[in-house]
């Protein structure tokens, strides 16, 4: 099983059922994978922020949701996050793909690579690195975190998990 497989299975098993997402390279066949199967319910959003609100609702519709993006997208979805899921105590996981820290291609990616675990930290989440496809088995744990902390966790993809 290759990386994007075993992220499916991973967020199978942690029990998400609702997936937003965003563009990523990185993270293509991963939502790929996600809108062929009939277990999870995937949304294509525009913005970060979107994605967090379409999130809220489902997990107060009884859904289990995800939002994937880029780490570069952190920065967009802060107040929604702050705003919405901290103040009414919304679980979220949120899964990112680490742009910018690992010999990055795009030069506008960097400043949010090296910042994005930093904003993480300053809003007091769990936050979780996932370096290699063994550590994938970790997102069901996360996914139980942000349930019982009631709050956002985010995990981190390092770009090592695509070769």
């Amino acid at each position: 099983m290759d990386a994007d497989e075993r992220l499916v299975g991973a967020l199978k098993e942690a029990g998400i059922d609702f997936v937003c997402w965003l563009p990523c390279s990185l993270l293509s066949r991963t939502i790929s994978l996600l809108e062929e199967d009939e277990d999870v319910r995937t949304v294509r959003v525009s913005r970060e922020e979107e994605g967090v609100g379409i999130c809220a609702g489902a997990w107060m519709a009884g859904r289990e949701p995800a939002l994937i993006m880029q780490n570069s997208g952190l920065g967009n979805s802060i107040n929604a996050l702050c705003s919405l899921n901290l103040t009414y105590n919304v679980p979220i996981l949120l899964v990112m793909s680490h742009r910018g820290y690992l010999d990055e291609d795009i030069p506008a990616q960097v400043p949010m690579g090296k910042v994005a675990p930093k904003v993480i930290e300053v809003m007091n989440l769990h936050l979780h690195f996932i370096e290699d496809v063994e550590e994938l088995d970790r997102i069901p744990s996360a996914w139980r975190t942000a349930k019982a902390a009631r709050e956002p966790v985010a995990v981190f993809l390092s770009p090592r998990l695509w070769g």
